[in-house]
């Protein structure tokens, strides 16, 4: 013990004489201009002071204006230096004192320029021709070496001498041609540290403008208040602008002048005669200017220089219209009103004036030169109006309204006769023409409307037309109605009829072509259309004897025809037909008998209706195209194309091609080929903002239709909110899933603990009963609560089947799930004769098809059950085979009893699993029956037919008993859980299964 002692204090005497050491991290330093950087001085042992010393010997100190000491804690010391210069280079001590001890370290700092680019703009522009210098200053320690770069291939002075890198790393290009345009890279190296750095300039050269004329002279006339066009066009680059001058004066947009955006067209306003002249056009960019001149040519065009407007009543005697115009050469004058045109035969003169009188001798048209008159020797209300005067010659005309304003007395018109029905508002149209204008009454039965008896009447007005609108209540709303107008000049009043309408009378089948699944109807429209539109035709057929099918048609104008689809070949048929307006369905035609044809066949039509139709020889050939329908599907990029069958030409349709692309590539998507009995297909994940075209074709044997082409577009891309949890500090998704799978798992194991102190059940009942073969606390002589249990009691003594749903699925459960059936698949597999098979485990796969909510099972028994049909036994995988054995039925004449219970009942796992969405489900369904609909709206589905599982006995069967009323469920169905998720399972377990194993506590 003593010895150990002296050896410890002469260690601590040892520590405490040590000497105190300096280190500098880092060891040395290189730092760029303008870049900051520290250095941490750590000593080991106990000192006082730690200082840092500038290359010049100085202490450091705190005043400095770039470099700081700070002192973190006894043993450490930072010496930072900020935006480096050149002068903070050198050599830094660290020195550490404690008192007569004393210990330093040194850091070499090094201080160097990195490649610095201080000018290199871009754009840089040059003249087409010119010597370019483009321009790349840059600066290093050492100097860099400088390499140009062209469109990524390295320019090499000595293979074009055009090329020339000068002293001051600029590029020189001699001549430089537009072809030199582009992007060019200077590249600075420094071979000494490895540094590289580049700059990308754009280089655009500029060329000189050219011009050209549209027209070197432009011809115009003058007084007229019209406007001349000149026009010239440039080309260049930059785009050059375009200005005009005349008589060395610059024009400008104003009143008399008018330019274009770019220039290039000058506009002369109310052109005279002194505008006559030469005008230059100048383009003009960057690279220089060009002139181009544009001759202006004045004449004189026909003017109209005077006119009257007059204003008469109706049935004076006669009235003048007079027009002038001047010209050069000398204008003829003619007169247009409506679509009538009064005019003279030739050129008059001043002493043989022309005469023109139309066919009902009223309008007489007399020319004199540059004057001409319009005379009506009998004024009538239609005459009101605009008459245009005419002037022309060879070089252009004039034309000048000249009004006729005659005062007349109301005149009505209108649809005298209006139908409608009870219930349904209509507009009677009181169409008044009056000048002045006239007030409008409505009366019925000498009562003016609206009454106060009449709330079903309602009267709007336009300056032209009055319109009554009545919604009969009653037959005593139909009848005759009075429209009154007048004015100061006189009134008039008209009776309109408000009539009943009826529904239309039948349609006439005038023929029906078959097809193998097609037919067409040809039919002739009603006689009788009761007063409104048909809006719609009504389609019935059957099977004779059979019930009727029926389909209607929007009706269009000249609908002679309609194709029935979705026949039977070799099928007779009755088919009718009903017209429909808006007062309902009128009656049926009579019925027309055909038979469709086979699929292949050789049929003559003759021609029935009309008679021009000469008889055809029709033999199988290729289907028309379908119709198709777009629509939208929410979200904007997805679509539903939808297509309606058309006549299938003799054969049945064999399938239908699709394919699509984006208008604006010429690329087709791959050609999708459908079903004969498909109706639609979905496309998703479209490009947002962006039309496209699709084809749609049917094929027979025979070939295939013509394209049925559409086009729509997607929607603009809906702006999507940034993701907040980026750089944040929120918990990621596997943590979220964690923390519920652990909180689902803490909830299952109170439920399982209180269930197996009040119920005696659950995961725990099972381990108790298993390990220590006694039941729970307060188990004795307590029945199982109803609904609280995974099995009833039936005193049938039949085993009880139960359906379980489970929320959760493994899509590929390790390779050893059940195989999802083909065409070729049988649906059911003969069971085998063994008589183990009492309890039954059965994975329903909602990926594969089903026609059922529930399967059925049965055991090998004598006595008759029923065979259930409407699913199969899934099929066990080997690994569901070892995860429970079978145990021999004792009483092989009991049937199974299907439990089709609302609520899927959920076994307790000790390995729980949150529940999973099987994105397959939506496949599934599209191969499968629709299942009924339980409480929770899911389909169940049955993948594959089923086969038994291997005969393994086992002690942990998962059988169970029933004694005295009680049963007590194995825990077998936890090693079913963790082998499989399935998405339910289908137990039968006897009532009352004796106990052949002489064990009490276990089945």
């Amino acid at each position: 013990m003593l010895h150990v002692r002296d050896l410890i204090w002469g260690w601590l005497l040892i520590g405490c004489a040590a000497a105190i050491q300096v280190e500098i991290t880092p060891a040395q330093g290189e730092i760029s201009v303008g870049e900051s950087k520290f250095f941490l001085c750590e000593v080991v042992g106990d000192v006082k002071d730690i200082d840092w010393y500038a290359p010049s010997g100085e202490k450091i100190l705190h005043t400095r204006p770039n470099i700081s000491v700070s002192r973190s804690d006894e043993t450490t010391s930072i010496l930072t230096i900020y935006h480096a210069n050149v002068d903070n280079a050198g050599i830094y001590k660290c020195v550490a004192k404690d008192g007569d001890k004393e210990a330093q370290a040194t850091v070499k700092v090094k201080i160097f320029q990195k490649i610095t680019f201080q000018r290199a703009p871009s754009p840089q522009e040059f003249n087409e021709g010119d010597i370019a210098d483009i321009v790349c200053d840059v600066v290093s320690s050492p100097p860099p070496t400088i390499i140009w770069k062209h469109k990524g291939s390295l320019i090499q002075a000595t293979k074009d001498v055009r090329y020339k890198i000068m002293e001051n790393g600029h590029l020189q290009i001699r001549g430089i041609k537009k072809i030199d345009e582009g992007m060019y890279v200077c590249e600075a190296r420094v071979m000494a540290r490895g540094e590289i750095d580049f700059r990308t300039m754009k280089v655009i050269i500029n060329v000189l403008p050219t011009i050209r004329a549209r027209k070197s002279e432009v011809n115009a006339t003058a007084d007229i208040s019209k406007s001349a066009l000149l026009a010239c066009d440039a080309d260049g680059f930059p785009e050059p602008t375009v200005t005009w001058a005349h008589n060395n004066v610059v024009l400008e947009t104003g009143d008399k002048y008018s330019l274009n955006e770019d220039g290039s067209e000058l506009l002369i306003k109310d052109v005279k005669k002194v505008d006559e002249g030469d005008y230059t056009c100048i383009a003009k960019n960057k690279a220089g200017r060009k002139t181009e001149e544009v001759s202006l040519n004045v004449f004189m065009i026909p003017n109209i220089t005077y006119f009257n407007n007059k204003t008469a009543s109706e049935f004076d005697e006669e009235v003048t219209l007079t027009c002038e115009a001047s010209g050069d050469p000398t204008p003829t004058i003619s007169w247009r009103f409506g679509n009538r045109v009064f005019t003279e035969g030739e050129q008059a003169s001043w002493t043989r004036p022309d005469k023109y009188e139309n066919a009902d001798r009223n309008v007489v048209v007399l020319s004199h030169a540059r004057v001409s008159s319009l005379t009506l020797k009998v004024v009538q209300f239609t005459d009101a109006g605009r008459y245009l005067c005419t002037a022309s010659n060879s070089i252009g005309e004039d034309i000048q309204p000249v009004y006729l304003e005659i005062h007349y007395a109301p005149k009505i018109m209108g649809v005298v006769a209006v139908y409608t029905w009870e219930g349904n508002p209509a507009n009677i149209s009181c169409e008044v023409v009056a000048h002045p204008g006239a007030s409008v009454t409505w009366f019925r039965d000498g009562i003016q409307l609206p009454s106060g008896n009449t709330s079903n009447v309602k009267i709007y007005s336009t300056p032209t037309n009055s319109y009554l609108e009545i919604t009969p209540e009653s037959q005593n709303d139909f009848g005759s109605y009075n429209c009154t107008a007048t004015n100061m000049l006189g009134s008039e009043s008209k009776e309109f009829i408000l009539i009943q309408a009826e529904v239309p009378s039948s349609p006439e089948i005038q023929q029906v072509v078959p097809f193998s699944s097609t037919a067409v109807v040809e039919f002739e429209e009603p006689y009788s259309k009761g007063g409104v539109p048909i809006i719609r035709y009504k389609v019935e057929w059957r099977l004779l004897g059979k019930e009727w099918n029926s389909k209607e048609y929007n009706a269009e104008d000249g609908m002679t025809r309609i194709t029935i689809t979705g026949l039977k070949p070799e099928t007779t048929y009755e088919v009718k037909m009903f017209a429909i307006n808006g007062k309902g369905e009128g009656e049926s035609s009579l019925a027309s008998t055909f038979k469709t044809k086979p699929v292949q066949y050789s049929l003559t039509i003759a021609s029935v209706t009309p008679p021009a139709i000469a008889t055809t020889s029709m033999t199988s050939r290729e289907p028309n195209a379908p119709k198709l329908e777009i629509t939208a599907v929410k979200g904007g990029n997805t679509f539903k194309v939808k297509w309606i069958k058309q006549d299938d030409g003799g054969s049945p349709i064999k399938h239908y091609l699709l394919r699509y692309k984006a208008k604006h590539v010429s690329d087709w998507k791959p050609e999708l080929r459908l079903p004969p009995a498909s109706e639609y297909a979905m496309l998703r994940g479209l490009d947002w903002n962006t039309d496209y075209e699709i084809h749609v074709v049917a094929e027979n044997q025979q070939g295939k239709s013509e394209p049925s082409v559409t086009f729509f577009r997607t929607a603009v891309e809906p702006t999507t909110i940034p993701d907040t949890r980026e750089g944040g500090s929120g918990l990621g998704t596997g943590a979220i899933v964690g923390i519920l799978v652990v909180v689902f798992f803490v909830l299952l194991v109170a439920v399982d603990v209180a269930c197996f102190f009040l119920n005696k059940c659950g995961l725990l009942m099972c381990i108790a009963v298993t390990f220590c073969g006694k039941a729970g606390p307060g188990a004795k002589n307590k029945d199982i609560e109803e609904g609280k249990t995974a099995f009833t009691k039936d005193e049938s003594k039949e085993p009880i089947v139960e359906v379980r749903t489970e929320e959760e699925h493994t899509p590929n459960q390790e390779g050893g799930g059940p195989t999802e059936p083909t065409e070729t698949t049988p649906l059911t597999d003969p069971e085998p004769a063994a008589a183990n098979t009492p309890h039954m485990v059965v994975n329903l796969n909602p990926s594969a098809a089903a026609n059922s909510v529930s399967e059925s099972f049965s055991t090998p028994q004598n006595n008759p059950a029923p065979n259930p049909t409407n699913g199969a036994p899934a099929k066990s995988s080997p690994k569901n085979s070892t995860a429970s054995s079978l145990k021999a039925d004792p009483e092989p004449g009991v049937g199974p009893l299907v439990d089709l219970s609302d609520t899927p009942r959920v076994a307790l796992s000790s390995n729980p699993t949150p529940p999973v969405l099987d994105p397959s489900a939506d496949r599934s369904q599209s191969r499968s029956g629709r299942a009924p609909d339980c409480s929770q709206s899911k389909e169940l589905q049955v993948d594959g037919p089923a086969k038994d599982a291997p005969h393994a006995p086992s002690s942990d069967s998962t059988a169970s008993a029933q004694n005295d009323g009680k049963t007590v469920k194995d825990d077998n169905t936890k090693g079913e859980t963790e082998a499989k998720n399935a998405t339910a399972e289908v137990k039968a377990v006897p009532n009352e299964a004796p106990q052949v194993n002489g064990n009490e506590s276990k089945a």
